[in-house]
């Protein structure tokens, strides 16, 4: 116990180490040094370095002046047993001594004395040591989620300092989630037990791996069809065309936004997309791009800009893509390039020993067909791939560089996570 109180201490006085003065800039790299570093072991829900990982936000929110708006000062905290079942829901309050779990969200309010309040959110728990939803295989090692979602967190609080003084016609909640990898459970449980009136919750915006802008710019932005608002919005803030955008109006993800959507609440959710080390150890602090997170903080200040003399933002409804998404029991064992807008199925990274390695596919191949069935984008792609089962052969066709590469694939079933 009291090496476990000698190690909290130095590690706050690490953080206080890091503490400097404006400009503000330099706190987004800062925060993700602390809260990516290998002491917080993957900052898994309930353990002691998603703690510490929590005690760092708060102080940060302290820091600044915010109010505190959790349950316990800045915390909210939530108990839980994991579910066994993964079509089961989550029962908070249940569950006691080692079948439990505690998860804390942490809150910080700017009150302006406004009749509405922006939500400001991103999680900050990751995997650990490698827990369910890790793609890494082998032994136990420190997942530290730099990009997933140290990034996001880092994001919120640089808006945490630039609104104290700016765009006063509202209030703004922010929340460090936690529960995100384990099923939205931290924005889940604050829905179902708000610290502030709902009904009075303008909008809310979500950033979860914003880490990793490309050279290209490509940021894509969901939610967009969630309030007639958002598209002039977005489209203004971006007046020195930053940003290729890749816009999608479902307020449906998988990630803390879906919760506030289905809430009858407008969302934005940031990502700059999917990539070869997510959810695995090599999602590290050394390949971020930082000038990229501050270019899109200073976006969503300017996207907060356009709507804030605006009246509360309407809500509207949008089709949950997710409903009719194709089940699929085999995989090429590559990482989709989500953001790419065109014709086929870009591939980001390659699995290795896994159908397309094996076929001799590379990154940057586009497919265009798989057996008989035409890819033209991620949605065509997953309908082909349910056609397939363990063990079938077929014929891919991706384009190369201008060339169409024919190559023969044999599925492999999905890996077990």
């Amino acid at each position: 116990m009291c090496k476990k109180l000698v190690f909290v201490i130095l590690f706050l006085a690490f953080v206080c180490a890091c503490k400097t003065e404006r400009p503000i800039e330099n706190r987004i790299k800062q925060d993700i040094e602390v809260l990516a570093d290998d002491k917080l072991k993957g900052r898994a829900t309930g353990t002691e370095g998603e703690m510490l990982a929590a005690s760092h936000i708060a102080n940060r929110f302290k820091e600044l002046g915010i109010l505190p708006k959790g349950t316990n000062e800045y915390i909210q905290a939530f108990t839980f047993t994991p579910k066994t079942d993964p079509h089961a829901e989550v029962e908070y309050g249940k569950g006691n001594g080692k079948q439990s779990v505690t998860g804390r969200n942490v809150i910080g309010y700017i009150d302006n004395k406004a009749d509405n309040t922006i939500v400001i959110g991103a999680h900050y728990d990751h995997l650990g040591m490698g827990q369910e939803g890790s793609l890494h295989r082998g032994e136990p090692m420190v997942h530290n989620g730099a990009d997933d979602n140290a990034s996001g967190v880092s994001v919120m609080l640089y808006l945490a300092d630039k609104l104290l003084d700016t765009n006063t016609e509202n209030n703004y909640l922010f929340i460090a989630f936690s529960g995100e990898e384990m099923g939205l459970l931290g924005s889940n449980y604050f829905v179902k037990n708000p610290t502030i009136d709902l009904t009075k919750v303008n909008y809310m915006i979500n950033m979860d791996m914003v880490g990793r802008l490309k050279k290209n710019k490509t940021l894509a932005i969901y939610g967009t069809g969630t309030s007639p608002s958002w598209q002039e919005a977005v489209e203004k803030a971006n007046s020195e065309h930053t940003f290729d955008f890749k816009l999608n109006p479902s307020g449906v993800g998988p990630s803390d936004h879906t919760s506030f959507y289905l809430q009858d609440i407008p969302v934005l959710h940031l990502f700059t997309g999917q990539h070869v080390d997510y959810h695995k150890p090599s999602d590290d602090l050394e390949k971020l791009n930082y000038d990229g997170m501050l270019q899109i903080a200073n976006f969503i200040h300017r996207v907060i800009s356009q709507v804030n003399s605006k009246e509360k933002l309407a809500f509207t409804k949008t089709v949950n893509e997710s409903d009719d998404t194709p089940r699929f029991k085999v995989t090429l064992g590559v990482i989709p390039d989500y953001l790419f807008d065109g014709k086929g199925m870009r591939i980001d990274g390659i699995s290795e020993n896994r159908p397309a390695q094996k076929a001799g596919l590379q990154k940057g191949d586009v497919v265009v067909q798989l057996g008989e069935h035409e890819v033209t984008d991620m949605k065509t792609y997953m309908r082909a791939l349910s056609k397939f089962e363990n063990g079938n052969k077929t014929t891919v066709k991706v384009d190369r560089n201008g060339e169409i590469i024919e190559a023969e694939i044999t599925f492999f079933g999905k890996k077990k996570k």
